[in-house]
């Protein structure tokens, strides 16, 4: 399985609109050879550079199994119509939080990691990260990442 953004080139800048310096609305995101099987998807997001350790910027769960993508500016709230369920983030709402690092660092790197699972998540909508990954332990098979860079002017 793979993952890409029609937004950015992994290991790339992230553009400015999908971050607190822009709009905060999500990428595109799209995937390619899933496992045979997927009863969902999880999409987890995170920056590993922030100063107080890893910081989870997106979780989103329950990921119908016949979709491939997911389209640009998911709305902020914790069910979303034919696509998923939203978890809380670090930033304490649901939904997406773009990248935000301090203006005296160097640009920080954004995990989108994606998780096909065997199951659906037994989980309401507005979940904790360690619900997620609780829920998701013993049924990922296949994961994938694309890694965006974003740093502040300072």
């Amino acid at each position: 399985m793979r993952i890409e953004s029609p937004a950015f080139r992994s290991e790339e800048m992230i553009p400015v609109k999908y971050t607190c310096d822009g709009d905060d609305v999500s990428p595109a995101l799209r995937w390619v050879e899933p496992p045979p099987n997927v009863k969902s998807y999880v999409l987890i997001m995170e920056d590993p550079d922030a100063p107080m350790g890893t910081f989870t910027h997106w979780i989103l769960y329950n990921i119908q199994p016949n979709l491939s993508e997911l389209p640009e500016n998911i709305p902020k709230k914790p069910e979303v119509q034919g696509i998923g369920m939203q978890g809380v983030n670090d930033f304490g709402r649901v939904g997406y939080g773009g990248p935000c690092p301090p203006r005296t660092h160097p640009p920080h790197r954004y995990y989108f990691r994606l998780y096909a699972l065997d199951s659906m998540l037994n989980l309401k909508p507005g979940a904790s990260l360690n619900d997620v990954r609780r829920a998701m332990a013993g049924h990922v098979i296949a994961e994938a990442y694309v890694m965006g860079r974003y740093g502040r002017r300072r």
